[in-house]
């Protein structure tokens, strides 16, 4: 499900949520729905990449007052911008810049915080593969490679290993595959055989961002797949290492404009599912 599946108070009648999937894989995930709507300025540790299905979407940095319009646009890691998907299905693809694809995606795109893509012919065509999986309802796996298809095409790398000290890489990998895990900086230090003050430093050198900052993006991803699959908000948050579901709907609100409870998951042919915690705690 795509970020943005809020209802937009700019458009009365709007649906309140959209129907879709949110699969995670080693330093990215992709957000795939329908109904998308607008959110509130946000910004989140990734490059995000917006693919629009047929019907353009609005987009705009937080130094713009007016909103652009674009079948795809790309938007760099720890940039707010806001986002209007205007009903329509919507895919959006995040990629960490700690990755190989990542680091290939700031040099050739980093020039401005939010860049439109338009009149791309192979973008599009790829970006419709990847809308006509989730709407055949395809696999996982099936899903995430045409995900990481747009990525390859975008970065003009194949996905690789880490572009990052091999000290930080060792504690990322342990984050992303374990983001419920009670991790201290201590502990996260030790795992890079570096002091904490170290450890500290060097992490936001390689990352750009704090060590917390970096376990609460991870966290937040992971909260959203889980409660999407099933089962309650409370539960999806402490899962993901979160004090309660407050804590959740407050870091999902900065980091993605919405509160966890505005996205609605689909059953297996497709329709809305009823969310099973439906109040917003925050």
């Amino acid at each position: 499900m795509s970020p943005a599946m809020a209802a937009s108070q700019a458009v009365p009648g709007r649906a309140a949520g959209g129907v879709g999937r949110v699969l995670l894989w080693k330093g990215a995930s992709v957000w795939v729905g329908r109904d998308t709507g607008q959110v509130q300025p946000h910004s989140h540790h990734a490059i995000q990449i917006t693919l629009a299905a047929a019907q353009p979407i609005r987009i705009r940095g937080a130094d713009e007052a007016a909103w652009r319009e674009t079948p795809a646009a790309i938007v760099m890691p720890d940039r707010w911008h806001a986002f209007d998907g205007c009903g329509h299905p919507v895919a959006m693809v995040f990629v960490e810049p700690e990755t190989k694809a990542g680091r290939a995606l700031l040099a050739r795109h980093g020039g401005h915080d939010v860049s439109l893509l338009s009149d791309d012919d192979a973008l599009a065509a790829l970006a419709t593969a990847l809308h006509a999986v989730f709407e055949a309802r395809g696999t996982d796996q099936a899903l995430i490679e045409a995900a990481q298809r747009v990525v390859e095409y975008l970065a003009a790398t194949p996905a690789g290993p880490q572009a990052v000290d091999r000290r930080i890489a060792v504690v990322l990998d342990r984050v992303r595959e374990q983001p419920g895990a009670e991790l201290t900086l201590a502990q996260a230090a030790a795992l890079a055989h570096l002091s904490p003050s170290r450890f500290r430093h060097l992490f936001v050198a390689q990352t750009g961002i704090s060590f917390r900052a970096y376990l609460l993006w991870a966290r937040v991803g992971f909260a959203v797949a889980r409660g999407l699959g099933g089962g309650s908000w409370t539960d999806a948050a402490q899962q993901a290492g979160f004090a309660d579901s407050a804590h959740l709907s407050r870091t999902c609100r900065r980091m993605f404009g919405l509160a966890p409870t505005m996205l609605v998951p689909e059953d297996a042919a497709g329709r809305p599912r009823k969310p099973v915690a439906a109040a917003d705690p925050a």
